[in-house]
């Protein structure tokens, strides 16, 4: 491995440890685990102890950087926009039926460019089966509900944001596997998933339009 690797090794594993919940520490108390991540022999056992279950492709052991430079290609806010780009396309069958006035003005303000894509049939035709189709308009009537006595979309965002994560993480165990542990450890291991229903096509053009992104800078 050359020096350039392994110095880039060492930040991505740096930026790893920094990031994910700290949960994943297995209870660690924060002072040792601030500890911990503050030398290089601490954040080496960290790194073991993730690299038995929660990481293990992350850190499996690799020419180069490895698996774990997607921490560097995929930094949290990269991360956060591809999730909910991917909520936001996997909610289109309801977004799409929603054409009251007011509920549609909230939902442009509050997504911008996700609601363009949502809307886009090009991308996907937006054919779920009834079962789905009844959750998907649910789930949003609630939020928009839910969000309506507010300043603000919180609970919108997190039903995208949930959704988007689902679609990743389903994508990207045969995808990319390395990507999908990343973006598990950003959130809580018990935090509650829902079911995956985007093709894989339109998932992938959204994946690798935020890739070619994430490239550029």
């Amino acid at each position: 491995m050359t020096q350039r690797a392994v110095a880039e090794r060492g930040m991505a594993l740096q930026v790893l440890l920094a990031e994910i919940d700290p949960g994943w520490h297995g209870g660690l108390e924060p002072e040792l685990l601030s500890r911990a991540n503050g030398s290089r022999l601490g954040r080496r056992l960290l790194a073991r102890w993730l690299a038995k279950a929660a990481a293990a492709t992350l850190l499996a052991p690799a020419p180069g950087d490895g698996p774990i430079g997607v921490v560097l290609r995929w930094p949290r806010a990269g991360v956060a926009a591809l999730t909910r780009d991917l909520g936001a396309l996997a909610f289109a069958p309801a977004i799409r039926a929603e054409v009251r006035r007011e509920p549609v003005r909230r939902l442009k303000q509050a997504l911008g460019n996700s609601y363009l894509l949502a809307l886009d049939n090009t991308v996907w035709n937006g054919r779920v089966d009834p079962a789905t189709s009844q959750r998907l308009a649910t789930g949003l009537a609630q939020a928009l509900t839910s969000d309506a006595s507010g300043d603000d979309n919180t609970a919108l965002y997190a039903l995208l944001d949930r959704q988007g994560r689902a679609e990743l993480d389903e994508w990207a165990r045969s995808h990319d596997p390395a990507l999908g542990e990343w973006a598990r450890l950003l959130q809580p291991g018990d935090a509650v998933s829902d079911p995956a229903h985007l093709p894989e096509k339109p998932l992938l053009r959204v994946y690798t339009h935020h890739q070619s992104r994430r490239a550029a800078h």
